[in-house]
């Protein structure tokens, strides 16, 4: 019966951030910008992000209002991030959530700003003028929040760093240093923004973090086994990029059934450290985290 109202609950609430962002998402921005932000941004993802947020949220009986805009602050993010990761003088992706990437359908030049503009609303989205479940401080302290996982100490420095690591070796302690930032920073925010809108305690916060970082890590230790084991069709994206690129992975370090076997004892640390939260309400989040090392896409 849980893992059916599980089920039911992950759709309700990714149609209800889909529902959002397709408010928040200009369609009117100029010369077609709002257009392409659109194509970056909806009907498609796993919301993985926004989910963790709102989970984390209702952990801790949050202002939904809040956890709504920060859930799709988040993805907002995250989408950007993707269509400046898929141009030609980063990744050269040309497939994204089983379509054509943005630089494709609309030039390099309306991405990098598409990306760009997506960035600025998310911090738009968080802050909005007159919001009785948004004070300044909460505003304040959820930008903080989305800021330092997405720039140099995070995400971009993660992706900096994978960028000049292709073709050279990395051990297993670069490796997870590479992608606690390039993908965990930002996935263990998810999990802090939700717990940020209502009132964990020191000791609820502290355990939310290391939930967030165990399953940040997992996160990407299933992305690079679903690259050797998966289909474009399914993943929706160019299958075996990593591999053709040369760029180090946990399967390319580790070897296929180590880094299956190291997912799952992330999953545990994350388990563990949610349990140590005590948080009565969190189931959500427990069935998250079997959710992104069990999924196949």
């Amino acid at each position: 019966m849980k893992l059916a109202e599980f089920d039911t609950w992950m759709r309700s609430e990714a149609d209800a951030v889909e529902s959002a962002l397709q408010a928040w998402v200009p369609v009117d921005a100029p010369a077609g910008l709002g257009l392409a932000m659109r194509y970056g941004m909806l009907d498609g993802g796993k919301r993985v992000r926004p989910l963790l947020v709102l989970a984390a949220a209702q952990a801790v009986h949050g202002l939904r209002e809040a956890a709504m805009r920060a859930a799709c602050a988040v993805e907002l993010i995250h989408a950007y991030s993707l269509v400046h990761d898929d141009m030609p003088c980063m990744d050269n992706d040309v497939l994204r959530r089983g379509k054509p990437t943005v630089h494709v359908q609309y030039g390099e030049a309306q991405a990098m700003l598409a990306g760009d503009a997506m960035q600025a609303l998310a911090f738009e989205v968080l802050t909005p003028d007159d919001s009785a479940a948004m004070p300044s401080a909460l505003q304040a302290r959820l930008c903080s929040l989305l800021a330092r996982s997405a720039g140099h100490a995070g995400m971009a420095g993660g992706q900096a760093i994978d960028l000049a690591s292709i073709g050279r070796p990395l051990d297993e302690h670069a490796l997870r240093d590479m992608h606690h930032r390039k993908t965990g920073a930002l996935l263990q925010a998810s999990v802090l923004m939700g717990a940020a809108c209502g009132n964990a305690s020191a000791a609820q916060w502290a355990a939310l973090a290391d939930y967030g970082d165990a399953l940040g890590l997992a996160f990407q230790v299933v992305d690079d086994i679903l690259d050797v084991t998966q289909a474009s069709a399914t993943l929706g994206k160019t299958a075996g990029k990593d591999l053709d690129n040369n760029k180090p992975t946990y399967v390319t370090v580790l070897g296929l059934d180590a880094a299956r076997r190291h997912a799952t004892e992330l999953r545990d640390k994350a388990q563990s450290a949610l349990a140590r939260s005590g948080l009565p309400d969190a189931a959500w989040l427990s069935l998250l985290a079997d959710k992104v090392v069990e999924r196949e896409s």
